[in-house]
């Protein structure tokens, strides 16, 4: 991570009169933390400034600092504002803002933080490392490097968002660097039993018996060693399931041994969202994501598609 880079965005936040930050629609643990722990630094230098994320966040991160202050009403100007920081977006089109940002005035100014692979060209300052494991690892950057205190509040969303996209330090890209810096959240207060009772110990029994049924319709594509499962829309109506508890359903998947990769398709409405998981060192999930449209690492990655499935007797179709 470059220095300068982070020293820059400082001095442009110091600078900006009005600031709007965004993140991704339906957002996760790393993305709301990250917003979070923004909002602690805006809130340090006294700026004037709106959060904004498409979806409303889930009750589970109640327990993150300043989470109220997130609207997902887009009641506002976008040229009021002066500068716009975007974070954990992987692409430009998830933060429901593309037409806004493609059409910025000269005065506006985009700051990015991100550690996902870039995907599209939109930001002023891009500050990006897909090495990190979660986009709050770069804001410990950036807090350290400009030396800013680091609060008990602000060391839980660091610790929320680098737990979440490493399951728990399981997934392949844990690194020595994210549990060093998990270990130094610990000890100035992050609240490690919270976030463990609200993100692994918050599913119902309905929640529960959909994640049965992903196990159970698991299949194993023998020509490419892939193992994929399906759930239906159907079956998502009638559990009555909430967004939030379907999250951890394709990490907990990639579990099964011996597979190159693991496939999770679920139908939404006119559309499926497929969750890409990989544990093999030689396979790269995110190539095939991209391709679908979408993005993501390298062992985890995600797409939509705009059609249905149909399920044959030779297997699932699209149509």
């Amino acid at each position: 991570m470059e220095k300068t880079k982070l020293e820059q965005a400082l001095e442009k936040i110091k600078q900006a009169q009005n600031v709007l930050l965004v993140t991704h629609e339906r957002p996760d643990s790393d993305a709301l933390a990250s917003v979070c722990a923004t909002i602690d630094i805006l809130i340090k230098l006294k700026k004037k400034f709106l959060a904004y994320c498409y979806h409303k966040p889930g009750l589970q991160f109640k327990y993150l600092i300043h989470l109220e202050k997130i609207t997902s009403e887009k009641n506002f100007n976008f040229s009021d504002f002066d500068l716009i920081i975007v974070v954990d977006c992987g692409s430009i089109n998830r933060t429901k803002l593309e037409n806004e940002i493609n059409n910025k005035k000269e005065n506006q100014f985009i700051i990015e933080f991100d550690h996902h692979q870039k995907t599209s060209d939109y930001s002023n300052l891009e500050i990006r490392n897909p090495k990190a494991v979660s986009t709050t690892e770069i804001l410990y950057d950036f807090y350290k490097i400009n030396k800013i205190k680091i609060n008990k509040n602000v060391a839980t969303c660091i610790l929320t968002g680098i737990l979440a996209d490493t399951a728990n330090f399981l997934y392949p890209a844990t690194t020595d660097r994210s549990i060093k810096i998990s270990s130094e959240m610990l000890s100035l207060g992050a609240q490690f039993p919270t976030i463990m009772e609200n993100h692994y110990r918050n599913k119902s029994l309905a929640a529960m018996k959909v994640w049965g049924s992903a196990i159970n319709n698991l299949e194993i594509n023998k020509k490419y060693n892939i193992a994929y499962s399906v759930l239906t829309e159907k079956e998502l109506i009638e559990s009555g399931i909430t967004e939030e508890e379907l999250d951890g359903i394709s990490g907990f998947l990639s579990n099964l041994y011996g597979v190159n990769a693991i496939l999770l398709l679920r139908e939404e409405k006119d559309k499926i969202k497929g969750s890409l998981r990989a544990q093999h060192p030689d396979v790269d999930v995110s190539k095939l994501a991209r391709i679908l449209g979408g993005g993501g690492h390298t062992k985890s990655a995600g797409f939509e598609i705009k059609c249905e499935l149909q399920k044959t007797e030779n297997g699932w179709r699209l149509k």
